[in-house]
């Protein structure tokens, strides 16, 4: 198979294929692959997660986790309320943002 497209390119060269080959390699290296590990980090991260910690969910609530069940977290937030989240709500970079120091101003 591999032959039969090289004899139909024949006059043309291995540039095209080469090229080809080329945007497939640069696709997956700066695409699919760290989306892959983000999607990594963010499941580590959620399996990590126990009582006591400070999050922040996709929503933008920040909390502090009360209660961990299978699939859900049970978040206080202010005043001693607390809402139940599903897992997949805790975002992985607004926690880490929590960790940050505050910017300073002169």
């Amino acid at each position: 198979m591999i032959a039969t497209v090289l004899l139909q390119v024949g006059g043309q060269g291995l540039q095209p294929l080469i090229m080809f080959g080329l945007i497939a390699v640069v696709f997956y290296f700066f695409m699919i692959r760290p989306q892959v590990k983000k999607q990594k980090d963010q499941k580590k991260y959620v399996e990590e997660l126990k009582k006591g910690d400070k999050v922040v969910t996709t929503a933008g609530i920040h909390g502090r986790i009360y209660e961990v069940a299978e699939t859900t977290f049970l978040i206080e937030v202010e005043n001693g309320a607390r809402i139940r989240f599903d897992k997949s709500a805790v975002s992985l970079e607004a926690s880490k943002a929590l960790n940050t120091p505050p910017a300073t101003t002169k």
